[in-house]
C-alpha cells in the first residue's frame, strides 16, 4: 500500500479536532457523574458540539488514536465505573443510574469490557 504524504495542515486540523473531542468527551463525563447529564452521548452528539459530520469525526479520531470514538468513550466510561465501585459504597444498580444505563444493561456493558460483572469487580477490589 503506497504511503500517503501528509499535509501538516491537515494533520495539525486532525490533532486539533482529537484534543477538542477528548475536551468534550471529559466535559460530559463530568456532568455524567455530577447527574447533570441525563443520557450518554453518542458520536453525532459529539459530532454536533465539534461543528463537525460524524463521519469525519469517527475517521478523524480513528487516524489520530487507532482508536473508535465509541471505543475511547466505553474506556473513559469503565474506568469511572470502576472508581465508582471502588470508592463508593453505592448499590450497583445506583452506580448504573448515575451513568445513566438500565442496571441489566449496566451489568451487562460491564462484563463485556471487563469479563466479570461490577458485584465480581468489587469483591475482587475487596480482596486485594
Amino acid at each position: 500500500m503506497p504511503h500517503k504524504p501528509t499535509n501538516k495542515i491537515t494533520g495539525s486540523r486532525s490533532n486539533e479536532l482529537t484534543a477538542h473531542f477528548y475536551e468534550v468527551l471529559d466535559k460530559h463525563m463530568e456532568e455524567v457523574v455530577e447527574g447533570k447529564a441525563l443520557k450518554l452521548f453518542e458520536v453525532q452528539d459529539m459530532a454536533e458540539k465539534l461543528y463537525v459530520h460524524p463521519i469525519h469525526l469517527s475517521n478523524t479520531i480513528k487516524e489520530t488514536t487507532g482508536k473508535s470514538p465509541c471505543d475511547i468513550y466505553e474506556e473513559k466510561l469503565i474506568e469511572i465505573a470502576k472508581d465508582l465501585l471502588q470508592n463508593s459504597d453505592k448499590a450497583i444498580a445506583d452506580v448504573a443510574i448515575q451513568l445513566t444505563y438500565d442496571p441489566s444493561n449496566f451489568t451487562k456493558f460491564f462484563k463485556k469490557m471487563e469479563g466479570i460483572t461490577p458485584k465480581q469487580y468489587r469483591q475482587k477490589i475487596k480482596l486485594e
